[in-house]
């Protein structure tokens, strides 16, 4: 069986320059890289800025951090200045896998997805030029090389006003970073009229009611506790709020959506007082979402109206849309 070499190609199609990664053929689960580069004297056409620019979807920028897959430094470039001969790197280890040399094929099977940004050192900047187009490249049998058809303006690369060479002294880096696909989702789930998702608070002996905040017991619609809240003596009218509190056992604890019907119940009639209101409620318990009035307190206490009979009044808490969050297969 031929031995077959993979490489990661980051070419000049006019040969100015070439700068790529060599990763070889999987072996016992482990995936590793090597770093090569080829100058020679022709350099693509076309002006290069040391910002952030676009090219055929390949993006070019400065930051302050170094490759973190690795490095390889150039202390004499004027020697091999023009030739064609390429430079290997040592084989090296990236986002948890080492590729192995001299082997003789990739599995049948196998794919490794990389996300792979290119780096050259731009000392007088004390910056690197990062350059990228966003994709993954997925790495198989039939697909073996991958790579940017123009990296560096040669002509640039080679002034010495730009910043690449100091000293006769280059850098050039990668940065691999392999991708492998989500196994599982948080899949989120709007529920219509939830099982058991009216709740009656009845609160007797108002007119001794404080001026602070009352709460109602928890009540679990869904995989949330909610609770009803209100201050009956806090301005002109009565609130009314509803609080999302803990979560079920084994529930996904996540933002919640809470729609719901709050009704101050009239004891006489039909003629009930409803409000609806609907918000995203945040995992913390505690959090409230309401009306700030449902009724004017002039209208609570007109015993003819019919919504505070001896001396209680009863609201209600219609949840008519939630949200429910479990961990599935992709």
């Amino acid at each position: 069986m031929d031995t077959q070499e993979t490489s990661l190609g980051v070419r000049d199609v006019n040969m100015g320059n070439y700068l790529w990664v060599y990763p070889d053929p999987l072996i016992m689960g482990w995936v590793g890289y090597k770093l090569g580069w080829v100058i020679c004297g022709l350099g693509w056409a076309g002006l290069f800025y040391p910002k952030l620019t676009s090219l055929t979807g390949v993006t070019r920028v400065l930051r302050e951090e170094g490759p973190s897959s690795k490095i390889v430094t150039i202390a004499g470039y004027s020697v091999i200045k023009g030739r064609g001969e390429p430079y290997e790197s040592s084989v090296f280890e990236a986002a948890g896998y080492k590729w192995i040399e001299e082997t003789e094929t990739i599995p049948y099977g196998l794919e490794v997805n990389v996300d792979l940004k290119l780096f050259v050192h731009v000392p007088k900047l004390e910056k690197y030029l990062t350059i990228t187009d966003g994709a993954v490249k997925r790495f198989n049998a039939e697909k073996k090389e991958w790579g940017f058809e123009q990296l560096i303006d040669l002509a640039s690369f080679e002034n010495t006003n730009e910043g690449y060479i100091v000293q006769d002294t280059c850098s050039f880096g990668a940065e691999i970073f392999i991708v492998k696909p989500a196994k599982v989702q948080e899949k989120v789930t709007f529920i219509s009229n939830p099982p058991r998702n009216v709740f009656t608070w009845e609160i007797p002996h108002f007119s001794d009611m404080e001026d602070k905040f009352y709460y109602s017991d928890d009540f679990l619609v869904g995989d949330r506790y909610w609770r009803l809240g209100f201050n009956p003596k806090g301005g002109s009218a009565l609130p009314i709020y509803l609080d999302a509190q803990g979560f079920r056992p084994d529930a996904v604890a996540t933002n919640t959506w809470g729609a719901v019907n709050l009704r101050l119940k009239n004891q006489r009639s039909t003629n009930h007082r409803e409000r609806y209101s609907a918000a995203w409620y945040p995992i913390r318990s505690g959090y409230g979402v309401g009306v700030n009035s449902i009724i004017s307190l002039a209208d609570l206490h007109d015993a003819s109206k019919g919504y505070l009979v001896n001396d209680a009044i009863i609201f209600e808490a219609e949840m008519v849309k939630v949200t429910v969050t479990n961990i599935v297969s992709v």
